[in-house]
């Protein structure tokens, strides 16, 4: 993991709890109290969704909470902001796809 082993407002992270968390099926491990998006970068991980549209690979943009760029399924549960949620112990979270176009099926079916 790539992070900053120490911070003025965060503490020392040797300090806090290693927590396991599942992304697109491979295992992560984070540390307690760190955002999903926190989380994700320090594994490397860049890409937390596509487009639904167009497919092309969308990333963090705001880490704020107000952009819904950063959209995962976690425990089932979709539209979720890994910029504004915490890792849990175990935690399955999914990566958002791209979704069937309906216009484009209608065309195809005629």
């Amino acid at each position: 993991m790539t992070r900053i082993q120490s911070h003025p407002v965060l503490g020392n992270t040797s300090e806090r709890l290693r927590v396991p968390f599942y992304f697109d099926e491979n295992l992560y491990e984070g540390y307690e109290s760190e955002t999903i998006a926190a989380a994700l970068l320090a594994n490397g991980v860049r890409m937390l969704r596509v487009h639904e549209e167009s497919g092309t690979p969308r990333g963090l943009y705001c880490n704020i909470g107000h952009c819904m760029e950063c959209r995962v399924t976690v425990n089932g549960e979709s539209s979720v902001r890994a910029c504004l949620t915490t890792i849990e112990n175990n935690m399955k979270i999914y990566s958002g796809q791209q979704l069937p176009n309906p216009v484009k099926r209608m065309v195809e079916q005629e």
